[in-house]
């Protein structure tokens, strides 16, 4: 009933098609930000990206999947950890393969759009088909499906009727932003966790540090890639994509209003700043970028104005995203797990998933009780 038509570049893509399929959904899955994602040339990553059509020739689900190479055990820790670290610096592509992913780059809720009243289970299948035999071509060995929060879960048994194994991933961090001042949020929370921001204000107070949020800031690109770049480099979670002066760039202008920066200045120096995407009544934290690694109270004072921005445009839910979770838990936000699907195209699948999780570390979150 259905077939697939693929497309080597976002541009390529009939742009009313894809448009009507997006119409309502994250602007994450639009023509614009994969044109941002696009003209960044982030280093080693190939995109492509699929329309499916009714036997009417009339579109009805997309997607889009790029192929990249990563590390296998990406999420792995402790012991394990250091013993890849070691055997790398004699095999440095150990563990490292080629891997086509299905998905957007931020952690979404589903990996593809679906129109309403569409056969989901033969679309993925038409999808599968398209994403296998591209996979084989590239020379790709494993093929991911990401990312499945819970609202996504209905889609899990179609995937594991084609092969896939579902594994977890780093839990996402969600504030639901009921408050209308910082002041009214501040209030809301217990004696102990207002005391921790209390504290961590004053700090970044007497050290000199204020913020302004920017909605155009490409004439900053090259100084927020370099300090993007030192938190990467120090990162002691996971590393993947390596952002570009591009990247800022094309953010800044293609994204207009939605995108925004918070620059974060030690007296008159730019010390830090967090890029974030309005995505319609959603705030995202996407990345953060120091001028040093060094041990302070700036990462907390960044998290908390993140949540006081949120406040400030009225959105309804912040996005905190993956790792660093202490501070983020401290401030509000509550854990949502997260799962990916898994398979190979070349080897006997059976034991796709037990290896993936063997070799990968999913920590075990517990929310805090921060409010009264």
């Amino acid at each position: 009933m259905y077939s697939a038509r693929i497309f080597n570049s976002i541009r390529d893509v009939p742009r009313e098609e894809w448009g009507a399929l997006v119409s309502g959904h994250s602007c994450a899955y639009s023509y614009e930000f994969w044109d941002v994602i696009e003209a960044s040339k982030l280093d080693g990553f190939c995109y492509k990206h699929a329309l499916i059509y009714s036997e009417k020739n009339s579109p009805v689900a997309l997607a889009s999947f790029y192929s990249l190479t990563t590390d296998m055990a990406i999420f792995s820790s402790g012991w394990l950890r250091s013993a890849l670290r070691i055997t790398r610096k004699i095999f440095p592509g150990f563990l490292k393969l080629r891997m086509l992913e299905c998905g957007t780059p931020l952690t979404m809720n589903r990996p593809l759009i679906v129109k309403e009243g569409a056969n989901e289970g033969e679309i993925l299948e038409v999808l599968n088909g398209a994403l296998i035999d591209i996979a084989k071509k590239q020379g790709a060995f494993v093929v991911v499906v990401r990312d499945f929060e819970p609202q996504a879960d209905k889609l899990e048994p179609y995937l594991k009727r084609l092969d896939y194994h579902l594994v977890g991933s780093l839990p996402n961090t969600y504030l639901d932003v009921a408050w209308s001042t910082p002041s009214e949020y501040l209030s809301s929370m217990k004696s102990h966790y207002r005391r921790k921001v209390n504290i961590h204000l004053r700090l970044n107070e007497e050290n000199g540090i204020r913020c302004e949020l920017e909605d155009d800031f490409g004439e900053l690109a090259d100084i927020l890639s370099n300090q993007w770049l030192v938190v990467h480099e120090n990162a002691k979670e996971f590393q993947r994509e390596k952002l570009t002066s591009e990247f800022y760039k094309e953010f800044s202008s293609k994204l207009g209003s939605r995108s925004k920066v918070l620059l974060f200045y030690r007296n008159d120096e730019l010390v830090g700043h967090v890029l974030l995407l309005v995505d319609g009544q959603m705030l995202r934290w996407l990345y953060v970028g120091r001028k040093e690694s060094v041990k302070d109270h700036l990462y907390f004072y960044m998290c908390y104005k993140i949540v006081e921005t949120a406040i400030i445009l009225q959105v309804k839910r912040l996005e905190l995203g993956l790792t660093t979770y202490d501070p983020k838990l401290n401030l509000g936000a509550r854990v949502n797990p997260v799962r990916l699907a898994i398979r190979t195209t070349r080897v006997p699948n059976m034991l796709t998933g037990f290896v993936y999780s063997l070799l990968n570390h999913i920590p075990e979150i517990n929310n805090r009780n921060v409010f009264r």
